[in-house]
């Protein structure tokens, strides 16, 4: 009997240090999960970051050719202006010199 009772104590604090170890092997487990979870959320988000400043730079990137654009195309019309003032101006100083000429 007595023998009996020392078999079942055995068995119970077997158990019970099996329990131990099966709780800790999953509190590990949690743990190593978690740090998972937390690095693929990090990886994630920083991609998401990488990806929004790309888009930025190309959105500034293609305001800046706008920019230059605009700027090419109004050299041009201020260019075409000034050719037009200057033939402008020499007409005028062909026809004052006309009219001096035939009033003399």
């Amino acid at each position: 009997m007595f023998m009996l009772v020392v078999l079942q104590v055995v068995v119970e604090l077997a158990t019970i240090q099996t329990t131990a170890a099966a709780e800790k092997v999953a509190v590990v487990v949690l743990v190593v999960v978690e740090v998972v979870v937390v690095v693929v959320v990090v990886v994630v988000v920083v991609v998401v970051v990488v990806a929004v400043v790309a888009v930025v730079v190309v959105v500034v990137i293609e305001v800046l050719l706008v920019v230059v654009e605009v700027v090419v195309i109004v050299d041009v019309v201020v260019e075409e202006v000034l050719v037009a003032a200057a033939a402008a101006v020499v007409v005028v100083v062909v026809v004052v010199v006309v009219v001096v000429v035939v009033i003399v």
